[in-house]
């Protein structure tokens, strides 16, 4: 099956300091959902940066849809693959439509935010439908910095949708999010038919909503495969360094933890 995303022997680490990444390697094919657990530190951020292009890896390759994103200018990487990050600057002026409406731009000619007033036809459609799909319509002209956490999160995630990508990368993306908006987001994730990339701390959200469980520990993959088969009592006391049980018999796992 061929790969929507493929890392290749890929290493990083900071300017000046060894590598946090060492030898990472798989790959993601289309319509697959993959979820990036593992403790602080270990790398799952900045694994996820390779991805959606932000930095360029020490060495071996990262390619989307099978070039080389390195080769590929922004706008095309744009134009395939869209990135909700865990920080959301709070002091925007702008509000949550034209916030929604950037996810259009790659697909325009230009790249100011003075189209961010000139969005009309499809473009407009396109942002409307995603702000509804997103439960934003009724603050839909607030400011972005007066929003609430929750609200922050899924205006970002609507704005990813809006530039209508085949590959969704998101840094935790149920952060902030209550209950409800969480299952909502995972729910509809699920719904698009896209490559979803994610990284995911709660265990039960990651075992009952990814494909495929990706593991890291200290800069490495630990283990890679369905969540039945990643996530196993041994392989979360390594990843942890806890004692870990896992029960079964429901029909999803229930987790606990002991030091």
């Amino acid at each position: 099956m061929t790969s929507c995303v493929e890392l290749s022997g890929v290493c990083w680490g900071p300017k000046g300091r060894g590598d946090i990444l060492s030898d990472i390697s798989f790959g993601v094919p289309h319509g697959q959902i993959l979820a990036i657990c593992g403790a602080n530190g270990v790398g799952k951020s900045s694994l996820l940066r390779l991805i959606y292009r932000h930095q360029a890896p020490r060495s071996g390759t990262v390619r989307l849809m099978g070039q080389d994103i390195w080769r590929m200018a922004a706008a095309e990487v744009a134009r395939s693959l869209a990135a909700v990050l865990q920080e959301q600057p709070t002091d925007f002026a702008l509000t949550i439509r034209q916030i929604v409406s950037l996810g259009r731009l790659p697909h325009r000619k230009g790249w100011t935010t003075a189209a961010l007033s000139d969005t009309g036809g499809e473009d407009a459609a396109i942002v409307d439908a995603v702000i509804t799909r997103m439960d934003l319509a009724t603050i839909a002209d607030r400011p972005f910095g007066t929003l609430s956490g929750g609200e922050r999160q899924r205006a970002t995630v609507a704005r990813a949708l809006a530039q209508q990508p085949r590959v969704i990368v998101l840094d935790e993306p149920t952060n902030h999010l209550d209950i409800r908006h969480q299952l909502e987001l995972l729910t509809l994730l699920r719904g698009l038919g896209l490559t979803v990339i994610a990284t995911l701390h709660d265990l039960t959200l990651a075992a009952e909503f990814a494909d495929r469980v990706l593991v890291l520990s200290q800069g490495r993959i630990l283990s890679d495969g369905p969540p039945a088969q990643s996530l196993t009592e041994t392989v979360l006391a390594e990843a942890f360094h806890i004692r870990a049980r896992i029960d079964r018999s429901g029909g999803a796992p229930r987790f606990s933890f002991h030091l």
